[in-house]
């Protein structure tokens, strides 16, 4: 790669520039910042792009911001970076000392060095802009030569200036069983900060992405959106600052709490990257553009369509054994599934893994369940026609495990203290910042694909935080990198996993989603949304998510009912409805399935196997929130060549003799004919539409009528309707 560096005045390869500003532009955002030397580094503007006549004026009037404030001269802000030089000074100054940019990957990286003018520190300012997809990433690189260590206090990845209006933030939160819930509130004066303490897993009781609607309350369609997603997989702080002033203050990256760096002469502390985009059709617009960056960029395998499995762990939780694993495997592969995935219970020797309380480090085969071994099970699976994968739990240990006998060195637990267990009273968190303990953890992964390469798809658990902190293995003057270093080693595994094994498909989970980030996806394919397979619940769980994050990563399961975490009863055509708007997947026992209940999903994997590109590669709309509180969702997936659509509806709540709103499509091309087909169907009547063919424009203009009610006999009716339409164009 040919590395080509200006200074400021020069024009810069892959973007426009004036002298001593920089112009980075994706096909439809512009970021300006001014980079005069010796000067701050200055923002400039973010959103749309502009035409060259508007870049000369808008640097001549827009109102110029420090683009990455640091603590103790002369700040106005809250500051983006803080640190402590070798000899005390707690202040630090940074001025433009140059501007490079490189090609790379279809994309351009260009740096901005920032320099102390009294101390050998330095700081770059980075930027990828893409040449195909509408999000722009930043983050920083901080590198210096002083005697002594510099201390590190804070340290966000980016900064962004809002103009202060009528702005609403919108956000994800939630709990086990109830993760992805969204949340819109009016930016008042003051700091909104969304944290994570776990440690571990960072996206179960709040998230690292943000959207900020400027038009205010936000709107699926309408309006100019501001988006901001952390790619990382630890501790965060997004923050908003409200100050007196015009202006909102955004800052994103690793959260400082306990994690003070000391960073020795010579060693680059680089920040996570803060991807930013902007769209002026509301908050579905820039999740379309968090979406196809992704899919292209940022998740494992994104262009891939995803298989069909069955999964095991609600069917049998640990009572794993042989004739019903390989009973299982029958039953997905007979209704035409794709994949078989064995989940936890099937592992150790002293210490057998019959329930949560032993075993966990041990990663041998447990011969009492599975006397004739995985090879077996494999050769079981390929002469059925399907795929095999299975559960690991590679960063933890049980107290009751041999690995924990041997090293009890390799926990992460504080100095001078006992452990603190977790689930189960017995589970313990590796420490990932020992690379004896990243060796180890690889290893896992690594015996597995090696002495079973026919494994086709591995799901990666985590189901403790750090409840205490203390590293065995840093020294006492660097406990406080402990998180920092866990999740440097956690990547240092996952990239050597790649290295090595860049095809198999590898599920992120952690008690449910814990791990829903953009930190781990560039080496996972997916994440499992929740431990709870409530469909009515997860239709809000799923809407949330998909402000971030695509389809093709969403596991999402067709589940026994009533439902094992709410003890919901819904009918299976809901299920499936439901779980159809994701990566389609089962989390269940076949074999107390009905022979009804075996054929509608039997037909509904081989309808999903039709729409699953239009679902996983497709843009989404999401046309009704259930959010809105009247019990009704709706939202709906476009192939780029506007040729398919798969249109969902989902009743969530039921009154009786209540007339729902007609809900308008969107995405589709006005000029074109759909012939509209439903799919699931279970009524004794087709829908009045069902065959007809219906203009792009008429579409979304009026939408379809969809009845209040199934038409069934009357012990078949339920509570819960729901329709699936697709779009086929003429």
């Amino acid at each position: 790669m040919k590395r080509l560096t200006f200074l400021a005045g020069l024009f810069l390869a892959g973007c426009m520039a004036l002298p001593a500003q920089v112009h980075l532009t994706s096909p439809g955002l512009s970021l300006i910042l001014e980079a005069e030397p010796g000067q701050k580094a200055r923002f400039v503007y973010f959103g749309p792009r502009l035409a060259e006549a508007d870049v000369k004026t808008v640097l001549e009037t827009e109102k110029k911001h420090d683009a990455y404030p640091a603590y103790g001269m002369g700040f106005s802000t809250p500051p983006a970076m803080a640190a402590t030089h070798a000899d005390g000074n707690m202040s630090t100054e940074l001025r433009v000392e140059s501007v490079a940019t490189d090609s790379l990957d279809g994309s351009v990286v260009t740096r901005i060095r920032l320099k102390d003018p009294v101390y050998p520190f330095n700081v770059d300012l980075c930027y990828r802009v893409w040449n195909d997809a509408d999000v722009i990433e930043t983050w920083t690189e901080t590198v210096h030569k002083e005697k002594k260590p510099v201390v590190l206090t804070q340290f966000a990845s980016g900064w962004l200036p809002v103009q202060r209006g009528d702005v609403w933030l919108s956000s994800l939160s939630g709990s086990w069983g109830n993760e992805g819930m969204l949340t819109h509130e009016k930016l008042t004066p003051g700091v909104k900060s969304i944290r994570n303490y776990d440690g571990v897993r960072n996206s179960q009781a709040s998230h690292a992405e943000v959207m900020l609607s400027l038009d205010g309350k936000p709107s699926e369609t309408q309006g100019r959106v501001i988006g901001a997603a952390l790619c990382y997989s630890g501790n965060f702080d997004v923050s908003v600052a409200t100050e007196p002033g015009k202006y909102h203050y955004l800052s994103a990256g690793i959260d400082p709490a306990n994690s003070s760096y000391s960073l020795p002469a010579g060693e680059v502390f680089a920040t996570p990257a803060l991807a930013l985009t902007y769209s002026d059709e509301g908050t579905s617009g820039a999740s379309r553009n968090f979406h196809r960056w992704a899919r292209k960029h940022r998740i494992a395998h994104g262009d891939r369509l995803r298989k069909i499995l069955l999964n095991s762990w609600e069917g049998i939780y640990f009572d794993v054994n042989e004739p019903v694993v390989e009973e299982m495997m029958g039953d997905i592969a007979s209704m035409g599934g794709e994949l078989f995935v064995l989940d936890d219970g099937w592992f150790g020797e002293k210490y057998p893994r019959v329930d949560d309380k032993g075993g966990l480090g041990d990663w041998t085969i447990d011969r009492k369940k599975l006397p004739d071994g995985i090879s077996n099970l494999l050769k079981s699976a390929d002469a059925k026609g399907i795929k095999f994968g299975i559960w690991i739990e590679p960063e933890m240990a049980n107290v009751r495990s041999e690995l924990y006998e041997k090293h009890p060195d390799w926990i992460i637990k504080a100095p001078n203290r006992e452990p603190v267990y977790g689930r189960g009273g017995g589970q313990l968190v590796l420490d990932l910042g020992n690379p004896e303990v990243q060796d180890f953890v690889f290893g896992v992964f690594d015996r597995l694909m090696t002495e079973y390469p026919a494994i086709d798809y591995i799901k990666w658990d985590a189901n403790m935080n750090v409840k205490n902190h203390g590293s065995q293995y840093l020294k006492p003057s660097e406990q406080s990198k402990l998180y920092i270093n866990y999740h440097r080693g956690f990547e240092n595994v996952c990239r050597r996993i790649r290295e090595k094994y860049p095809d198999v498909t590898v599920q992120a989970c952690a008690s449910g989603g814990g791990r829903a980030n953009y930190g781990v996806l560039p080496w996972f394919d997916e994440f499992w949304v929740s431990d709870n397979t409530d469909p009515v619940q997860r239709v809000f769980m799923q809407w949330g998510t998909s402000y971030f994050f695509p389809a093709i990563t969403q596991a999402s399961h067709i589940s026994a009912s009533p439902c094992h975490a709410t003890h919901r009863a819904t009918p299976m055509k809901y299920r499936i409805d439901v779980a159809m708007s994701g990566r389609l997947g089962m989390e269940m026992q076949p074999k107390h399935m009905t022979d009804d209940e075996k054929e509608m999903c039997r037909r509904a994997i081989a309808q999903y196997k039709e729409i699953r590109p239009v679902v996983q590669l497709g843009d989404q709309y999401r046309l009704h929130s259930p959010y809105e509180g009247d019990g009704l969702a709706s939202m709906m997936y476009v192939s780029e060549d506007k040729n398919d659509g798969v249109f969902f509806w989902w009743k969530t709540d039921y009154l009786y003799n209540h007339c729902d709103a007609r809900v308008p499509m969107a995405g589709l091309d006005p000029g074109k004919t759909y012939r509209v087909t439903e799919l699931n169907r279970i009524d004794n009547s087709p829908l009045p539409c069902e065959g007809k063919t219906y203009t792009g424009a008429y579409l979304m203009a009026n939408g379809l009528d969809m009845p209040m009610r199934h038409d069934v006999a009357v012990e078949k009716m339920s509570d819960y309707q729901s329709r699936v339409l697709r779009l086929t164009a003429e």
